[in-house]
């Protein structure tokens, strides 16, 4: 061959591997690749991002607290939980996410019940929208759907057959699903039916996910008596076989689904399209949204995340105290020091009467006195000190800084109104060696060092809400006794409890709600422990009866004397 045509077929050769076809095959790989890596690192953050946030938000405490309001409304509960149900599925919220929280919020059988009528009344109603309402909405966000004609075409064949596929295996969003649907050939009845039968094996799955992982959540936050090993056993075993089950008819129904539309086909024809479609240069420019959107996603996910970790001590506490573990630190000891009230005992007779109202003027007016006692309370020898003295150390101590705390503000309407930097959070009260704040000494020295639910009705926040305030300090010696007479009072004032025979509410104070696990760690359950102290309820329960709780208004008008009513 001569060098011409040598030279010929080498620049021929160049020319091929550097057309612009091949150039731009080149990019196109190096671009996904690119977007994959992306993908990749955006999904890894976005995991610790939510792993962060889960851990910094009181998930078990918010579950509580959504299950008391749902519980507080009686047989329409349910009813109000798949209404909210309905109308989030309406609006996109993921339908799984809505079906752990069923499980969570209304265990297994009637979260089930719930989550399964609640799912298939908005796939009605969106059915509904979609077909009738604004057909031309969904039309054009079908067309952006690039399965939805082969599955257009097999419903036109299979009817409510295929309709079972999908919702055992969704090739489609479930929210989205029930909008694009409305513009399939199915009619009515039978979308609805075949919807509701075959969603249910996937909604009992998500039920059980959401009912085992709130157990769990309870029993490491402390909240009730942890299960036992075999119990644990036992609810893993139904949560392997419910997902084992779900896992193969949904590989079933995958299979049976690609077969009868040829989804995948549909997809090898849309990637064969898309490979044609990408010999033209621009659309190796241009970027695709996803590529963009999920590091959006992930860096705001994690921004809230940091958020959520710089604030997770306020955050601890969205929903109520945090749950402790109530438990006996110190023993009973009749040969350790004590510790000297009177002082506290005089001033507390003087300026608050038997009802719990405090003369405030008249306590001002004694300020040297409730300082000077505040003042000893700082040089007390609490190390040294018995279970019982310490205990009616630290009820005396709070009493005594919240005085001093309304009496720094006063005159106020409400112990609100005091600033929140300078009210239960504010470092300030010396207690012997230790300087704490009204929250460190409940929740930190009184609560998980004492397994002593009664001490909420014995700490006072200086509201007409609270337990009333006693006209005499705590003593050691008597401190059960007193504990007693404390917690019989809130139990025969209206005020914080009211129950009628044969009636099918109880109606507590808000004290239950916001320590409700300290109060099942001693009696089983909060309306346990109320019926120790309600011949008629006890008896209610003892013949089967289930009243169900109504949280009483707490008032946190200040106790002020002037405000007795």
């Amino acid at each position: 061959m001569s060098s011409t045509s040598k030279t010929t077929v080498a620049t021929t050769s160049t020319q091929r591997l550097t057309s612009p076809p091949a150039l731009t095959n080149r990019l196109s790989a190096a671009i996904r690749m690119r977007s994959e890596v992306i993908k990749g690192v955006s999904i890894a953050l976005i995991v610790v991002a939510l792993f962060v946030i889960v851990r910094a938000l009181p998930a078990d405490r918010a579950i509580d607290f959504l299950k008391s309001r749902v519980d507080g409304l009686g047989f329409l509960g349910p009813l109000a939980f798949g209404a909210a149900y309905v109308v989030a599925a309406l609006a996109f919220f993921p339908g799984s996410a809505l079906t752990l929280t069923a499980g969570a919020v209304l265990g297994l059988a009637w979260g089930t019940v719930t989550a399964s009528f609640a799912s298939t009344t908005a796939a009605a109603l969106a059915f509904l929208i979609a077909r009738y309402v604004a057909r031309d909405k969904f039309a054009r966000q079908a067309r952006r759907f690039p399965k939805f004609q082969a599955i257009d075409r097999a419903i036109g064949d299979g009817g409510g057959k295929i309709i079972a596929m999908l919702r055992l295996s969704p090739a489609v969003p479930f929210s989205l699903g029930n909008y694009l649907f409305g513009l399939t050939a199915i009619r009515f009845w039978p979308y609805v039916l075949a919807s509701w039968l075959f969603m249910l094996p996937g909604t009992f799955m998500y039920v059980y996910l959401g009912n085992i992982g709130t157990e769990g959540l309870r029993s490491a936050a402390g909240a009730e008596r942890g299960k036992t090993p075999a119990e644990w056993a036992l609810l893993a075993v139904g949560l392997m076989a419910t997902i084992a089950v779900t896992t193969y008819v949904t590989r079933l129904a995958r299979k049976a689904l690609n077969q009868q539309t040829n989804i995948e086909g549909e997809n090898r024809s849309d990637a064969e399209s898309t490979k044609s479609s990408e010999q033209t240069p621009a659309s190796v420019t241009g970027r695709p949204w996803g590529m963009i959107a999920m590091p959006l996603v992930a860096v705001a996910l994690f921004a809230i995340a940091a958020c959520a970790h710089q604030w997770r001590d306020a955050l601890s506490n969205l929903f109520g105290p945090a749950p402790v573990t109530l438990q006996e630190a110190y023993q009973h000891n009749s040969d350790r020091p004590t510790f000297n009230h009177s002082a506290f005992d005089t001033l507390l007779r003087k300026h608050v009467d038997g009802d719990g109202w405090v003369d405030y003027d008249g306590l001002r007016r004694d300020a040297a006195t409730l300082d000077s006692y505040i003042a000893s309370v700082g040089q007390a020898p609490f190390a040294d000190l018995g279970r019982d003295e310490k205990l009616s150390l630290l009820i005396n101590a709070y009493n005594a800084f919240t005085l001093r705390l309304i009496l720094d503000h006063y005159p106020v309407k409400s112990i609100k109104d005091i600033p929140s930097a300078n009210r239960w959070d504010a470092k300030r009260w010396r207690i012997g060696t230790m300087t704490l704040s009204l929250n460190q000494i409940e929740h930190e020295q009184v609560r998980p060092k004492f397994s002593e639910p009664r001490i909420h009705f014995a700490l006072v926040c200086a509201a007409i809400g609270c337990p009333k305030l006693r006209n005499g300090a705590f003593q050691a010696d008597r401190i059960d006794e007193q504990l007693e007479d404390q917690t019989r009072h809130v139990h025969s004032h209206g005020r914080w409890f009211r129950y009628q025979p044969g009636a099918k509410e109880v109606h507590l104070t808000k004290l239950y709600d916001w320590y409700g696990a300290d109060f099942k760690q001693v009696a089983g359950s909060v309306i346990q422990f109320a019926a120790r102290y309600s011949v008629p309820l006890k008896a209610a329960l003892d013949q089967g009866a289930k009243p169900r709780i109504k949280w009483l208004d707490y008032d946190w008008t200040l106790n002020d004397a002037r405000n007795k009513r």
